[in-house]
This record gives structure tokens, C-alpha cells and sequence, in this order.
């Protein structure tokens, strides 16, 4: 069976972060969809809700960078709950917890002010290339394009092979504020 879901919309609310018994971050959200379709020459809007659970760093990452409104992507997987009300009748509705998110504001467009920096990480917004945040997988994966590679303060990067440098022209200077970095 494959069960896998990607959205992308605006938040509807603030993300509501709580905490587990045993320290582990759950934060909770809805995420609004949006389908234009003209039906009989008419020009309509169909909108979908959608409540999101995300879980650990990815939680506090959601938590410390989204607002009501944030344009996100989010990919996971469809899950049913049920319940009884107050009333005791039978209660259900579908949401999704979320694996992976990209966040897809840019520092000047969010009307919410989040303030986590352009598109790009570095303040200016750059098309096609959203920030992301992925929640780690228990198998290996590669750093995607939008995450700068990890290292500690003592380590030394690797050493690379000599290869012909670029021109100086070619080469765009990138200003590196570790303040808007989101991890």
C-alpha cells in the first residue's frame, strides 16, 4: 500500500507547539488549498482545509519560522481519526502528518512577517528556489540544494581535488547572516 500527500497552501492558523511526556515536539496547524476551475463558461474557486501534525525538529522549525499565512509545501501521509464528542456523537475527519515541508514565503512577501529570510537563506528572494526543512529519515539521504552542509565548529572541511577556478566575474558574492539561517 502507498500512502503519500503533497500540499501546498496557506497556513490558517499559528503553529500550536506542545510537548510530549518523553520531550519530543508535536505542533499542529491547518493548511488552506485552493482548485480554479470555470464550470459552464463560470470562473469558480473550490477551497479545501486541512488540519497538519508535524513532529520533532521539523515541529520546531514550523513553530519558530511559520505564521498565519506562510505559503508552505508540505509532503506526508493522509491519517484518520475518530472520536467522540461532547455530545457523544461519533466524530472523524482526514489530516496529514507532515515528513517533509518547504517553506515557501519570501522575506517581502510574507504579510505575516516571519521573518526567516529570503527564499534563498541569504535575504533577497531568488525564484525557484524555496527553503526547506526536511524531517530526518532513518535511512541515509543526501543534503538537497537548500540546506547548507553541517559542521562543527573544530572540524575541518574536507579536502577537495584541484580543479580550475572560475573567473572572478563568474563567482556572486553571497553575504552570510547566521541569523537568518533556520537551524
Amino acid at each position: 500500500m502507498f500512502n503519500k500527500i503533497i500540499l501546498v497552501g496557506n497556513l490558517t492558523r499559528d503553529i500550536e507547539l506542545r510537548y510530549s511526556q518523553g520531550g519530543s515536539a508535536i505542533a499542529k496547524s491547518a493548511i488552506a488549498t485552493s482548485r480554479k476551475f470555470t464550470s459552464n463558461g463560470e470562473k469558480k474557486e473550490e477551497v479545501c482545509f486541512v488540519d497538519i501534525t508535524f513532529f520533532g525538529r521539523s515541529g520546531e522549525v514550523a513553530n519558530q519560522y511559520l505564521r498565519k499565512g506562510s505559503k508552505i509545501l508540505v509532503e506526508g501521509r493522509l491519517q484518520f481519526e475518530q472520536w467522540v464528542d461532547q455530545n457523544g456523537q461519533k466524530r472523524s475527519k482526514h489530516s496529514v502528518i507532515v515528513e517533509s515541508m518547504q517553506m515557501l514565503d519570501s522575506k517581502g512577501s510574507n504579510s505575516a512577517g516571519n521573518g526567516f529570510g529570503g527564499a534563498n537563506g541569504y535575504g533577497a528572494p531568488m525564484q525557484g528556489e524555496p527553503q526547506s526543512y526536511q524531517a530526518p529519515q532513518p535511512q541515509a539521504q543526501q543534503p538537497s540544494y537548500s540546506q547548507p552542509a553541517q559542521q562543527g565548529y573544530n572540524q575541518q572541511p574536507p579536502v577537495q581535488p584541484k580543479t580550475e577556478m572560475p573567473s572572478q566575474n563568474a563567482i556572486p558574492e553571497i553575504d552570510i547572516d547566521e541569523d537568518e539561517i533556520p537551524f
